[in-house]
């Protein structure tokens, strides 16, 4: 009997270091780590040991005999994986880097984010002896994305935070949070009270579509609605019309399928959740029947995972439709399916697109439409969206040789009260920091911050995440790019490049509290986690999440002040 990773599946990797016999991949060492779905387990070479369920932060992994209906698949897709990838000779098992001892005194880092990129930094880092680590969030509250993207129906995927946990209550490590670098402090007075600072601040903005009628009521960027659902503070007032009977997603990535699932979801499946109790109160009164997912090129291009297109056919009284006929895969396409070129996941997505094409829908079922070679030409209305105009697109062979998009004079419109565009994310540039404009970046090598695209290093500066490497991968990811991020850090360390004088944690704590007097740390988070964990517990809810500043700052100041607070660890 094999083990068999499924759904949940971060890709942080935690499990290849424990496998004794190296079954799990792709390694942070291999090329197709960068661009893979999830990991891997090799039936064949599996022993069934189990020390994979152990490592794994989301408890992702099963044996193969226990697998559930829904979950049954993924035995296929996992040794599908290796058809294309066979395991080599010679594999070693791999083991975990021993942790080093510095002998020039206490390192300190900032950290600008409290996100995964920014939770693994801090880990990396606090393997280590002799180093004090300081996070700076502009939010009440960590976590980033894990708190304010995850979907609050991957409950699962939330769990990672509990590794996070640990790393936060150790003593080299501190939380300044509801601080923001570029207003309270200043990129030169980070500098100044640490031997180097890491940028985790993710991918912020959103990509926009740059045709007629985008700024008409009713348009908005879908990472603005994960936020409202998920009770992002800055978020928790926007307004979103879900009267009318259809809204239009533009693109088909894993934040399209997320809102596409959240928007017609059973309403009762959502009140077991986290999402935020204002999106609930608007979803129940939701006439929203049908969502369209407008992606440019074919089902073979899709930007959805495996996992998250597989578990959309698992959603009650929902349907997933999809005309055959957008279907035929062009003939670039076709040649690189059939040749075993496209990755075992392309391959099954293509596969299953086939599969849901074949389903009869049922009436009085809400609707996922999925529409390949598809792109928004205008929105359409008088004082709001009322419609989408959408033009067919071709594929043709792009430069780089791979399928390219081109526009027809086909064109058709679809009535739609609601647009959301998910075309996605871009970084923000900061104060006193490189920013490469082009690819909404911070420019680097391996994490070291560049002065230009092609320049020389920033002595002190580096970057990890989103930030570093455009949006690409999943939680997960993020845990192999900090690993690169602060072998470099420590690298420049230990060589002396870092050892100037910095200010200490006392001088620090004390510049924070003349700039921002309101800053939470680790026991006022505690405080507001406690009480959003009370609340939930009171209506049987993992959590009821606090969206006002405000109260989350009431709560942190009433809590903080007690003795003791119970570890999240220990409830």
């Amino acid at each position: 009997m094999a083990y068999v990773i499924t759904q949940a599946c971060c890709n942080d990797a935690s499990c290849v270091a424990t496998c004794p016999v190296n079954c799990i991949h792709p390694t942070p060492d291999e090329a197709q780590f960068r661009t893979t779905e999830m990991l891997y387990i090799e039936p064949d070479t599996c022993i069934d040991c189990g020390a994979c369920v152990d490592a794994c932060p989301v408890a992702a992994i099963f044996p193969s005999d226990q697998l559930s209906e829904a979950d049954a698949r993924y035995a296929e897709i996992n040794a599908n994986y290796y058809e294309k990838y066979p395991l080599q000779e010679g594999w070693n098992p791999l083991r975990p880097t021993e942790a080093k001892r510095f002998d020039l005194g206490t390192l300190r880092v900032a950290i600008v984010g409290a996100g995964p990129a920014a939770s693994y930094a801090a880990e990396q880092l606090l393997v280590h002896s002799d180093v004090e680590v300081e996070v700076f969030e502009k939010l009440p509250t960590p976590w980033g994305l894990i708190r304010a993207g995850v979907a609050p129906d991957h409950p699962g995927t939330k769990v990672i935070t509990d590794a996070f946990e640990w790393t936060a209550a150790k003593d080299g490590f501190q939380f300044h949070l509801n601080v923001e670098v570029g207003k309270h402090l200043s990129h030169d007075e980070l500098m100044a009270n640490h031997h180097a600072v890491i940028y985790a601040v993710g991918a912020s903005s959103d990509r926009r579509l740059d045709i007629p009628g985008e700024d008409l009521p009713g348009s908005h960027a879908a990472t603005e609605f994960v936020a409202w659902y998920n009770g992002h503070p800055d978020y928790a007032d926007r307004d979103f019309d879900l009267s009318g009977e259809r809204a239009v997603i533009v693109g088909n990535g894993n934040v399209a399928i997320d809102v596409a699932r959240v928007l017609t979801m059973d309403v009762a499946e959502l009140a077991e959740t986290d999402i935020a109790d204002h999106a609930l109160e608007a979803l129940r009164h939701s006439n929203i029947r049908e969502v369209v997912l407008l992606g440019r090129r074919g089902p073979a291009q899709a930007a959805y995972s495996t996992p998250e297109f597989l578990a959309l056919g698992e959603l009650e009284n929902v349907d997933v439709v999809i005309d055959p006929a957008e279907l035929e895969l062009d003939e670039l396409s076709a040649r690189l399916l059939e040749s075993g070129e496209y990755e075992p996941s392309t391959e099954f997505k293509v596969q299953l697109a086939r599969e849901f094409a074949e389903r009869t829908s049922t009436p009085g079922h809400k609707r996922i439409v999925f529409r390949y070679l598809a792109s928004p030409t205008a929105l359409l209305g008088t004082d709001r969206v009322e419609a989408v105009t959408v033009a067919r697109n071709e594929l043709v062979a792009g430069a780089d040789g791979a399928p390219s998009a081109r526009p027809t004079a086909d064109s058709e419109t679809l009535e739609a009260s609601l647009v959301l565009r998910s075309i996605g994310y871009r970084g923000r540039p900061l104060a006193g920091v490189p920013f490469d404009e082009r690819r909404g970046t911070i420019p680097n090598d391996a994490g070291r911050v560049l002065e230009s695209a092609a320049g020389a290093p920033v002595d002190g500066v580096y970057v990890t995440g989103w930030i570093k490497r455009g949006p690409s991968g999943v939680i997960g990811t993020n845990k192999a790019c900090a690993k690169e991020t602060v072998r470099g850090l420590l690298e420049d360390f230990q060589s002396g490049s870092l050892s100037r004088p910095v200010g200490s944690r006392k001088d620090l704590t004390k510049l924070v509290a003349q700039r921002q007097p309101a800053r939470i740390d680790y026991r006022g988070w505690q405080a507001i986690d406690a009480a959003e964990r009370a609340r939930g517990a009171a209506s049987g809810r993992p959590r009821v999440k606090i969206t006002d500043v405000d109260e989350m700052l009431g709560v942190a100041k009433a809590r903080r002040a007690r003795a003791w607070l119970p570890s999240p660890r220990t409830r």
